[in-house]
């Protein structure tokens, strides 16, 4: 809980890291799906370091804009750039960790897991259509639970958002209303509901509203104690959301064929799989305009690889397999490099 509400009050992370080599200001900014680890990894690294590391946790959205302008050292989305976009701006993509988004609800009398709800439901839910906790569609789906006639709260995220990516991503696929009247990118046109930025805004906001609904990432609402819905998953099984169940979704992804590692792991099969699940990505140049603040941004997210998947799981994270990380580490060797061609990165670091 502490860990959160300090992320919330400063959402910027600032930490310290030493390196033998030059120094150099690495600077972040992006997707706020990953900054609970991002922190945690930056406040284990600074213990071996030297160099300030900035992460401004300002939204996927924000973050693919301040990459592509070269504002940053490194960009953070949790929706995957597409092949024609890494090519046009010259970026390099690479996931970090695997995590899960999270239907989060304020309703008198229900506790984390007692409530079940499938995709379409959702979907009607977040288009205005199903408007109070008793509705027909919600009995139906929790006989044995007790819903009150309250009126339904929705929130949803007012920045652009890879969160929101993930989450209509999911509803497009469950709902052919929301493919067409919404549909799925950083940022919608959301039919009703009130917004709030970031995943800690979010959360806040459903903590604070009775009979509130909002989707965030799964370290945000449990260090928020907010209670969370089962999800019917693709084979019909209602599971809640943990480090297994998105584990069980990533299961089977295959992460080399798409560009950019941008697997997208939304409804995926599997009896145990968490339906909402997703990495998230770092965006780095091919060719940095600071060589120096890239490479120390790799040996950064290098060690997290090797060292941080203990903390990773301590947030509920799943760590990239290490097929995955080996594949990223030659892929940092081959195309980031500095003007003269010469890589960056070495597979010896």
């Amino acid at each position: 809980m502490q860990l959160l509400r300090t992320l919330a009050a400063t959402a910027v992370l600032v930490a310290v890291i030493t390196s033998s080599a030059i120094a150099a200001d690495v600077s972040g900014a992006g997707a706020t799906f990953p900054y609970p680890i991002y922190a945690k990894w930056a406040e284990a690294y600074k213990k071996q370091a030297g160099i300030t590391v900035r992460y401004q946790s300002v939204g996927s959205g924000e973050g693919i804009r301040q990459i592509q302008n070269k504002e940053v050292t490194f960009g953070a989305s949790d929706m995957p750039l597409k092949a024609a976009d890494l090519d046009r701006y010259g970026l390099v993509q690479f996931p970090t960790v695997i995590g899960g988004v999270v239907p989060a609800v304020n309703v008198e009398g229900v506790k984390a897991g007692d409530l079940t709800l499938d995709g379409p439901t959702l979907a009607r839910i977040f288009l205005g259509e199903i408007k109070s906790w008793n509705d027909p569609a919600l009995r139906k789906l929790n006989p044995n639970l007790k819903l009150p006639s309250q009126p339904i709260a929705v929130v949803h995220r007012s920045d652009g958002s890879g969160t929101t990516f993930i989450f209509t991503d999911y509803l497009s696929k469950m709902s052919a209303d929301w493919r067409s009247k919404v549909g799925s990118i950083t940022a919608v046109d959301w039919p009703v509901g009130t917004g709030a930025r970031g995943n800690e805004g979010v959360a806040a906001m459903v903590a604070r509203i009775k009979g509130a609904i909002g989707y965030v990432e799964y370290t945000y609402a449990k260090h928020n104690q907010l209670s969370t819905a089962k999800l019917t998953n693709k084979d019909g099984k209602a599971v809640a959301p943990t480090i297994e169940s998105f584990m069980a979704a990533a299961r089977s992804a295959n992460w080399e064929a798409a560009p950019g590692f941008g697997v997208i792991l939304t409804n995926e099969s599997g009896p145990d799989s968490w339906p909402m699940t997703s990495a998230t990505f770092v965006l780095v140049h091919k060719q940095p305009s600071d060589t120096a603040a890239a490479a120390e941004a790799l040996r950064f997210f290098n060690w997290a690889y090797a060292k941080g998947g203990k903390l990773a799981e301590e947030l509920d994270y799943v760590p990239m397999p290490a097929d995955v990380v080996d594949a990223v580490r030659k892929v940092w060797a081959s195309e980031i490099k500095d003007a003269g061609g010469k890589p960056i990165f070495a597979l010896s670091n």
